[in-house]
């Protein structure tokens, strides 16, 4: 494949990543935080979190798995999910994050397990979609061609 239909691969997937609300604008000011002294800037924020998203997951999970579950310990996870998430533009693992944290503020065991599920349902899919952005990214450095901005 030549630098021009990688390039184009890359505005029309990246368009897409945005009209399926995986990302939203903050993703966006991040890649035009990118130049060239720091090329490899949003690669590098992106894996923070997640490292972080992994973490905080696996936190979730092994707190809504004790008998007497601490709901407060559960939100200021959640909270921190979506916080980091919503700094890299992760749309939809921020929204079900906003929807994870009003059950635990009813302490509903069930509607958070579920919630739980949901968070790394869509964590899961932007992440895939991101690794795919990037590996595109790399495809078309190797070939020579340089990035397309969106705007």
């Amino acid at each position: 494949m030549d630098v021009g239909q990688l390039q184009r691969q890359f505005v029309e997937y990246t368009a897409s990543l945005f009209r399926e609300g995986f990302l939203d604008g903050q993703f966006t000011q991040l890649q035009q935080l990118q130049d060239e002294s720091n090329p490899d800037f949003v690669v590098e924020v992106v894996s923070l979190f997640f490292d972080d998203s992994d973490r905080l997951i696996n936190d979730l999970t092994r707190a809504l798995d004790q008998t007497g579950v601490d709901f407060k310990k559960v939100d200021a996870h959640v909270h921190q999910l979506k916080g980091s998430s919503s700094s890299i533009g992760a749309q939809r693992v921020k929204n079900a994050c906003i929807n994870f944290r009003s059950f635990c503020e009813e302490q509903n065991i069930e509607a958070c397990l579920r919630c739980l599920q949901h968070v790394k349902q869509e964590y899961l899919l932007v992440k895939n979609k991101l690794e795919t952005l990037f590996r595109l990214e790399q495809q078309i450095l190797a070939a020579g061609g340089s990035i397309p901005m969106m705007e």
